[in-house]
């Protein structure tokens, strides 16, 4: 692998691409669900360290991958405001299952910056993530073209749910 820094600002870069397919790779690890999607979250300071990882109902059923990842780190490590956030499905705006959403934690933490592969489909919540993010100031990365593979995963909740994968 080459330069394992994630990308600045708002254009992906080869390493966001790389620590974004391994957010993927970690949401294989979810316990199934029919009632949520499975996500996986990893955050990597600015010189391309890994801060944390997690992914979805990795502890209880109702953790949201960006959560777990971000309990596992100290809220005053210095390397927060610089970090980027890496998740296969865009930060959660609304959430059913807790009062918190992952666009709050992640503001809390001071994260400036989140690159994510897959816009939530409107099954569970009119989540608007990616939007609140951008709202708060916060640089947002789309890589729409592992979209599909962060789905693919997903796939027997979106057809349980009548949406093709």
């Amino acid at each position: 692998m080459g330069d394992r820094r994630p990308g600045r600002g708002a254009a992906a870069t080869e390493a966001d691409r790389e620590w974004l397919r391994e957010a993927i790779e970690l949401s294989r690890r979810c316990p199934p669900s029919a009632s949520a999607f499975s996500v996986g979250a990893v955050i990597v300071t600015a010189d391309g360290g890994t801060l944390a990882t997690g992914f979805s109902r990795q502890r209880d059923p109702h953790d949201h991958a960006e959560e777990v990842a971000l309990r596992k780190v100290d809220p005053a490590d210095p390397g927060l405001p610089t970090a980027t956030i890496y998740s296969s499905l865009v930060p959660c705006g609304a959430r059913a299952s807790r009062p918190v959403t992952c666009v709050q934690h992640i503001l809390a933490a001071g994260i400036s910056r989140v690159v994510f592969a897959w816009r939530e489909p409107p099954i569970f919540t009119e989540g608007r993530g990616a939007e609140q993010l951008r709202a708060a100031g916060i640089t947002v990365v789309e890589i729409a073209e592992l979209a599909r593979a962060a789905s693919a995963i997903n796939a027997p909740t979106l057809r349980k749910h009548g949406v093709r994968p």
